[in-house]
């Protein structure tokens, strides 16, 4: 069962991905964002894509809007990678944060976004991602959905916990259901349900002396 949270961790990454469909056994990401907040202040991101080698559902397609063309034209202006190359580099990202200490932030995070990384390094890199290289078991998450359930348990009061909702309750911007978008957006989320839990408040929980993010990739 989720708890409470009533502090904000030092390090947080919000983790969200955009995909070709909702199915977490045979689909795959189209894109990836992350983004770092220390001290409840942004201090990186990364927003990157993917071109599937699987079809992008039509309801995917409404969700987000990117076909296939559209991944393509962005070559011009953004990363992107083919199946593999986002794989690893979206593990690398986690795998380093983790070592920082960060906890991992996301809406649903841990029944679709990581299952889905999980069941494609499987099928592409013949890894399940719980080695001693990478344990993705060992991350520190925090799923804003199952938090709200923990701070409201009524589902008669609030039927209804996508992160668009969680956003309207809580009065955080949309994330537009672009990948970077929606992390910012649970990360935002999460630090407002932890002020609601304390009448107002946000303390945070230190973790060490300090991190050093000059060597990690900006986008």
């Amino acid at each position: 069962m989720a708890k409470r949270y009533l502090q904000v961790p030092e390090l947080i990454l919000g983790f969200d991905t955009e995909t070709t469909g909702l199915s977490v056994q045979s689909e795959q990401a189209i894109s990836y964002g992350f983004c770092a907040y220390r001290f409840g202040v942004p201090v990186w991101s990364e927003h990157f894509y993917v071109i599937p080698d699987r079809p992008i559902s039509p309801g995917a397609l409404r969700i987000h809007g990117l076909n296939v063309e559209d991944l393509e034209a962005k070559r011009a202006s953004n990363h992107v990678f083919d199946v593999e190359e986002g794989l690893t580099e979206a593990i690398r990202i986690l795998r380093e944060f983790h070592a920082l200490g960060a906890f991992i932030v996301g809406s649903n995070i841990g029944r679709f976004d990581l299952e889905m990384l999980r069941r494609t390094s499987i099928s592409v890199l013949g890894r399940a991602l719980d080695d001693q290289d990478f344990d993705l078991s060992l991350l520190r998450i925090i799923d804003v959905v199952e938090h709200d359930l923990a701070i409201e348990p009524s589902r008669a009061q609030r039927p209804r916990r996508g992160l668009g909702h969680l956003c309207e309750h809580y009065h955080v911007p949309q994330g537009g259901h672009d990948a970077l978008g929606d992390a910012r957006a649970a990360v935002e989320v999460f630090m407002e349900q932890v002020i609601y839990n304390n009448d107002g408040q946000v303390p945070f929980t230190l973790a060490s002396d300090g991190y050093q993010f000059a060597t990690l990739k900006t986008s």
